[in-house]
Formats: C-alpha cells, sequence, structure tokens
C-alpha cells in the first residue's frame, strides 16, 4: 500500500488539524500523493486517491444508462424504450417501489468497495462517494424524500470494522440533496452471513426479519432512501424496506454506488 494513503488516514484520525495541515503539504512535497490501485499516477485526496488512467482503464468505472428495469434499475444492452421490469423482480416480492444505481459493478469499482469495506482503507471514500452524489443528488432533491437511512451493519460487524460504509456514504449524499440522515432508526437485530456466495433464494432467506426499527420508533408516512454500497439482487434492501414500510414509511426506494449485473 503506498505511503501516501496509510499516512492520510492515520493523520486524519490521530493528529490535530493544524499539525495534520503542515505535515500533508511536508509529506506531499517528500511523496507525491498517488492513486492507490496502480501506485504510479499522481491522484489526490480530493480523488479519493483514484487516478484518471485507472478511471479510465480496463475493467473501470461505467455510469448506469438506460435502459434499466423501471423497478430494480438492472441496466441492459440495446434498445429499449418502453417500461419493463426484469426477471428478477418477476421472480422475488421487492418491498421498495424501486432502486438505482449509479455505476455498474465493474471490476475497478468492485475492487474498492472490497477494500474500502474489508480492510479499511477509508482514502478511497471521496471517490465512491463522488459517484453515488454525483448521479443521486439532484434527483433526491427533486423528488421530495423526506429521509435519507443508511442499511444498518449489525453491532457485532460494525465493531469488527470500526465503521459503516453506507452510513458513511449516506451523509455524503445526505449534505448533498439537502435531506436528513438518520442512522439510528433502523437496526439490523440479527447477524447474517454475508450474500457474496448466496444464490438469490438463499439471500432473500439469510436476511427475512433481519431488520427493525428501534424501540419506540415510529414513521407518520415518511418517503424514505435507502442507501447502501452495492446491490446485486436486492435482498437485503427488500428486506430494510419492508421494516421501514412496517414502520409507518409510505415510500421506500434505493439508491447504491453499484449496481452488480
Amino acid at each position: 500500500m503506498p505511503l501516501s494513503g496509510r499516512w492520510c488516514l492515520a493523520a486524519k484520525m490521530k493528529i490535530a488539524e493544524p499539525i495534520r495541515g503542515w505535515l500533508e503539504a511536508a509529506l506531499a512535497f517528500v511523496y507525491p500523493p498517488c492513486c492507490q490501485l496502480c501506485g504510479e499516477e499522481r491522484a489526490s485526496e480530493a480523488e479519493g486517491y483514484v487516478g484518471a488512467a485507472c478511471r479510465r482503464g480496463p475493467g473501470a468505472m461505467r455510469w448506469v444508462e438506460p435502459p434499466y428495469c423501471a423497478r430494480c434499475g438492472l441496466p441492459y444492452e440495446g434498445a429499449i424504450t418502453a417500461r419493463f421490469e426484469c426477471a428478477n423482480c418477476r421472480d422475488m416480492q421487492l418491498e421498495f417501489s424501486s432502486a438505482r444505481a449509479a455505476v455498474v459493478a465493474t471490476e475497478l469499482v468492485l475492487e474498492v468497495v472490497h477494500r474500502y469495506k474489508y480492510k479499511g482503507e477509508r482514502w478511497f471514500e471521496p471517490y465512491l462517494a463522488e459517484l453515488l452524489v454525483r448521479r443521486a443528488a439532484a434527483v433526491v432533491r427533486a423528488e421530495g424524500w423526506d429521509l435519507i437511512v443508511p442499511v444498518p451493519l449489525h453491532a457485532l460487524k460494525q465493531r469488527e470494522r470500526e465503521f459503516n460504509q453506507a452510513e458513511r456514504l449516506a451523509a455524503h449524499l445526505s449534505r448533498a440533496a439537502g435531506v436528513p440522515l438518520n442512522s439510528r432508526l433502523l437496526w439490523r437485530v440479527k447477524p447474517t452471513q454475508t450474500q457474496t456466495r448466496l444464490s438469490r433464494a438463499e439471500r432473500a432467506g439469510n436476511v427475512r426479519g433481519a431488520f427493525a426499527l428501534r424501540r419506540g420508533a415510529r414513521l407518520a408516512g415518511e418517503r424514505v432512501v435507502l442507501v447502501d454500497d452495492v446491490m446485486t439482487t436486492g435482498a437485503t434492501t427488500s428486506a430494510c424496506a419492508l421494516a421501514l414500510r412496517r414502520g409507518g414509511a409510505s415510500y421506500v426506494c434505493v439508491w447504491t454506488v453499484a449496481r452488480g449485473v
């Protein structure tokens, strides 16, 4: 791992702001900030340490563009002009009104998400937040949603990781869209195994009953934006949406950084 990324995270966590600013300038002179994927080209903290060549290279980021499923946002190749729902939506009882993602879950995006989420490489956060905010903020603001809620981690998993990536990304969207964030409304009542290696049916069963509103919490018809990092079948976000609707939400939509295909 290049020094710049390692130092940047430690500095943010442990060093007072005035001292950090001076050290950051000094270290940037000796160790120019570089892309944390290739370790070669220059990339700044504001860019999430993802360089321009890596952003454009093989397996790089691709925006989700029409045509896509009207319900879950799954992108399709070709010229489809009519509104349609995909086989995944027809086979599953999804509890959200719609789901959208900023980008396709390409090799580069999945590597960044994996390292950010599982290896604690938080210097990638500005890159992921930039993708989400660029596509979601204006839409969320224009559609008049009332509340932004992140998909929660179980308490044991959050202590292990020390942060919830969905909560941090949701905070960026909240600031950009001007919609309040509530990261305490929804909680994961039981630990679940990772969804990565499970089938569609197994994913749905794994998260069934895993989410609920916190004790004493109640919604009164609010329209809620649910935020996560990656969506594949929609099982996790659907289980969260069901808990929110049972708790009084009138509509729940989903926004994620990336959409698996």
